[in-house]
């Protein structure tokens, strides 16, 4: 269905686009809340985003998911706002409480699901969004390889780096209580 879709927006079908947009909207934006923490800031990201896909669709080669191409300018648009705006403000003022894919929700409540957001958001960009594509939206390291532009053996590193930090600081957590 979607590489039809992708097919039809390709040669100016408007109608596509705008379903292929619609159904990746919420992925696009939820990565960005988790990336940055901040409701405005996200939204300004997300319009930008679907602006560029709107203006380079004819650019777009189906390599995988047409979910990867509109996350990879996301990511591309956050990175160049954080070298323009070192004054960006990371509110930290989202109450989600979605669940990594690989944790059952019985395993973890709710406040453990706020500690792991809180850890998250204290770790550096390139880890949390490692560690965002593969837990939250399951993508394969060859994917994210793509999206964040490093090589595999990275991507492992930092998803390895932000496991442990996770751990540690949630052990800290559940010590200190």
């Amino acid at each position: 269905m979607e590489e039809r879709l992708v097919k039809l927006a390709k040669k100016g079908d408007k109608t596509a686009l705008e379903r292929l947009l619609q159904s990746n909207y919420s992925i696009v934006k939820g990565y960005l809340l988790k990336m940055t923490m901040n409701k405005t800031l996200t939204e300004d990201i997300v319009q930008e985003t679907m602006m560029k896909a709107i203006l380079n669709i004819k650019k777009y080669k189906p390599k995988g998911k047409f979910s990867t191409w509109l996350i990879t300018i996301a990511t591309n648009l956050y990175r160049d706002k954080l070298r323009k705006d070192k004054r960006i403000i990371f509110e930290n003022d989202l109450s989600y409480h979605e669940v990594p894919k690989n944790l059952e929700q019985s395993v973890i409540d709710k406040i453990d699901i706020e500690k792991i957001n809180k850890i998250l958001f204290e770790l550096p960009d390139e880890k949390r969004m490692v560690f965002i594509l593969k837990h939250y939206y399951g993508y394969q390291y060859k994917e994210i390889s793509e999206i964040v532009k490093c090589p595999i053996g990275t991507v492992r590193s930092r998803l390895h780096y932000c496991i442990k930090q996770i751990q540690l600081q949630m052990e800290g957590v559940n010590d200190n209580e």
